[in-house]
């Protein structure tokens, strides 16, 4: 695929929709987190391109700061128990950290391919 067509793609949007970095089309994920072989719409060879543990890292910063905050704030203007603390901020991380983790991984791989960032990556 030609310079001009990737760069129609936006990494950011490729990224948030789970979509192919270089078509925008093809599904990125053929389950939760295991990413596609190849894309099934414009052939891109998917299986080499590694997020590695970045999108944990994000993950673990964006949703630490979010409950931290929430947290804090819940603490000192409502005074709960201790109990309802657990009760609150533990589905919220895990719901959390579930629900980033994917869009998260599909990012760093959309702005992998669009940076070039790997010399295993076929550019189409």
């Amino acid at each position: 695929m030609s310079e001009e067509r990737k760069d129609k793609v936006s990494p950011f949007a490729a990224g948030i929709t789970c979509k192919c970095p270089s078509c925008g089309e093809g599904k990125l994920f053929r389950s939760f987190l295991e990413v596609q072989p190849v894309c099934e719409v414009c052939g891109l060879k998917l299986e080499d391109i590694d997020s590695g543990d970045g999108p944990a890292v994000f993950v673990i910063v964006i949703v630490g700061l979010i409950v931290v905050a929430l947290a804090f704030w819940v603490e000192f203007a409502f005074h709960p128990p201790y109990w309802l603390q657990l009760v609150i901020w533990l589905p919220t991380v895990v719901g959390l950290s579930i629900g980033l983790l994917r869009p998260l991984k599909s990012l760093m791989i959309a702005l992998q391919y669009h940076h070039k960032a790997s010399s295993d990556i076929e550019l189409r």
